[in-house]
């Protein structure tokens, strides 16, 4: 019986972990966090400016955690106000950092915190020293983590369909949640359960700790990936000059959704469109100016026939769209518009002179004549090349497209 119970209390003795290993094991994950994040600068300098304000967060967590290992042999309250301000200010850097993401600041809101941090630490002096440290010092801490997590929520443009940024923001969030208990319900259950509870507490606060400076580093270094990653697939599918789409993107996308369409029984229709003589234009005024009729059209495009439209320069002066849920009645309308719009705007050439170009534009729409893209497109073309042997400037139907619009 007695050796069972020595083997127990044995057991129980090498799975307790006092605090100073705890706070050990944090310092080292946010060290290690620190060093991963500065690191990956090198790969993505277009957010070193953000991992460089994070990393340096989460180097002053780890002396705030090394200072707090040792605060009692600071003399009165100045070890426990000074682990408590560095803390407090690591957690306020990733909130910077993450703020910068977004193209914001938190400077003002950082150093008022702190100032009011400071201000209580002196109020409460060493008489209030527990009373601080136990529960009153993760106001700020769930303010700050608090803040992070609407950040990371107001995250708008390729960022916000990442799947990391949602769990960056689930683990802020639960942090500031945590620390919110521990300021606020934390002291009524301690008088409830007493000191062991409190201490049984502060080393769950500390597990939390440790999983928290794993997790969200890990995490943010995961987002600026998945970013980097997106904008270098959309480079890839980006036409250099316009910012439209290319031609693999084009053809990737007007696949896909044709197989959509045809499995639903909804229309497509497909504009091939062709700048009118252009090739006089960059003999007459030069590659520049051609190049500025280019830019020209794709604005012109873009901005008549809306965000739903799939458009894309599928060659050099030779582009495509791809119009979903569109009949030919709608389609013909919205290729004219393109047609009376470019027609009469007036690009700047290089030179200073004003070059007036015009687009042929041919139509076709899905269906058993052209059940697939390159049906649709070869269709498209045919019309196309009827339109610029008529003069140009114009837009013709392929020839089943006509027969629908005519019944």
């Amino acid at each position: 019986m007695a050796a069972a119970m020595y083997r127990r209390s044995a057991l129980t003795s090498a799975m307790h972990v006092d605090l100073i290993t705890l706070y050990l094991l944090a310092i080292g994950t946010l060290l290690a966090s620190s060093a991963m994040t500065l690191w990956e600068c090198r790969v993505h300098p277009k957010r070193s400016r953000e991992l460089r304000i994070l990393a340096t967060g989460y180097a002053t967590l780890a002396i705030g955690c090394a200072v707090a290992a040792w605060r009692r042999d600071l003399p009165g309250v100045l070890g426990s106000a000074l682990s408590n301000l560095i803390i407090v200010s690591g957690y306020l850097l990733i909130l910077h950092g993450v703020a910068v993401l977004n193209g914001r600041k938190h400077v003002r809101t950082s150093a008022g915190v702190l100032v009011l941090l400071a201000l209580a630490w002196a109020i409460a002096g060493v008489g209030g020293q527990d009373l601080m440290w136990m529960y009153l010092s993760a106001i700020p801490i769930a303010v700050a983590c608090g803040l992070t997590a609407r950040e990371l929520a107001r995250c708008d443009g390729g960022l916000k369909r990442l799947q990391s940024l949602h769990i960056a923001m689930l683990v802020s969030g639960g942090h500031a949640v945590f620390y919110a208990y521990r300021a606020c319900v934390l002291p009524w259950l301690t008088t409830l359960f007493g000191h062991r509870f409190l201490m049984a507490m502060s080393e769950i606060t500390m597990y939390e700790g440790v999983l928290y400076s794993v997790v969200l580093p890990m995490t943010l270094l995961r987002l600026v990936r998945e970013e980097t990653h997106g904008q270098l697939l959309q480079e890839s599918q980006t036409d250099y000059l316009t910012g439209l789409g290319n031609r693999r993107w084009f053809f990737e996308e007007g696949a896909r959704i044709i197989r959509s369409s045809s499995g639903a029984e909804r229309p497509v229709s497909l504009l091939a469109i062709d700048l009118d003589h252009f090739k006089k234009i960059n003999d007459r005024y030069g590659h520049e100016t051609g190049d500025r009729v280019l830019k020209s059209f794709a604005d012109i495009a873009r901005s008549v026939l809306g965000r739903d439209a799939i458009l894309a320069r599928i060659g050099g002066e030779e582009f495509a769209v791809l119009l979903p849920e569109y009949d030919g009645l709608r389609a013909k309308e919205a290729g004219e518009a393109v047609v009376k719009s470019f027609g009469e705007t007036i690009t700047l050439g290089g030179n200073g002179a004003g070059v007036q170009a015009t687009v042929s534009i041919g139509l076709a729409q899905s269906g058993s004549e052209a059940s697939s893209l390159g049906d649709l497109l070869g269709a498209a073309d045919q019309a196309l090349y009827r339109a610029k042997s008529l003069g140009g400037n114009r837009l013709e139907l392929a020839h089943a497209t006509a027969s629908s619009a005519a019944a």
